[in-house]
C-alpha cells in the first residue's frame, strides 16, 4: 500500500494590525487567491485527500478553508500542536492518521524542515528549501501505516508555490 502526505504551509497571512495576536492573524488576499489555487491544482493533479490535519491558527484555518471547495471529501481535523509546531510534532500527529492520503497544513520552519527532512532526494525547484507561504510538497511512502514513515524514506510525487499557479 502506498501512503500520501500532501504538505502546505499556510497561505500569505496579513500583517496589517500589530494588536493582533499572532495566532490570530488572518490571511491577506494573495493567501486567499494563493489557498484556492491551491485546492484546485491538488483536485486538477488527482491528489485528492481524504483527511487534513490543520494548525488551529486562523492563517491555516483560512488556507484549509479555500482549499475545501476543490477537496469536498476530505475530513477535517484540527490540532492546536500543529501551531509553530517542529517537525516531531508534526510527525508524532501523523502518525495517528487513518487514510491513506492526508493533507496537513503547518507552519514554517517545521513545515520546510520537515518537508526536507522526509524525503530521499529534494525536488529540483529553487523555492523547496525556503518554503514559501502556500507551498506544498507531495510525499509518498510504500508502507500501509503512518506510524511506519521515516525520515529520508519519502518519494517526491509533486511540489508546487502559489507562483508557479497564480503568477507573481
Amino acid at each position: 500500500m502506498t501512503l500520501r502526505l500532501i504538505l502546505t504551509r499556510h497561505a500569505k497571512s496579513d500583517w496589517d494590525d500589530p494588536r493582533l495576536d499572532d495566532h490570530d492573524r488572518p490571511l491577506n488576499t494573495r493567501g486567499h487567491d494563493a489557498a484556492a489555487a491551491m485546492g484546485a491544482w491538488l483536485a486538477q493533479q488527482g491528489h485528492r485527500p481524504q483527511q487534513a490535519l490543520i494548525s488551529t491558527a486562523k492563517r491555516a484555518v483560512e488556507t484549509w478553508n479555500g482549499m475545501r471547495p476543490a477537496l469536498p471529501d476530505c475530513a477535517a481535523h484540527f490540532h492546536q500542536n500543529l501551531y509553530h509546531a517542529a517537525p516531531d510534532t508534526v510527525l508524532a500527529i501523523l502518525a495517528k492518521a487513518t487514510a491513506q492520503c492526508v493533507l496537513v497544513i503547518c507552519h514554517n520552519p517545521g513545515c520546510a524542515m520537515l518537508a526536507e527532512g522526509l524525503v530521499r532526494k529534494a525536488p529540483p525547484h529553487p523555492q523547496f528549501r525556503s518554503y514559501p507561504t502556500a507551498a506544498t510538497t507531495v510525499i509518498d511512502w510504500d508502507v500501509d501505516d503512518w506510524a511506519l514513515v521515516l525520515p529520508g524514506q519519502g518519494r517526491v510525487v509533486d511540489f508546487v508555490v502559489p507562483r508557479d499557479l497564480i503568477g507573481a
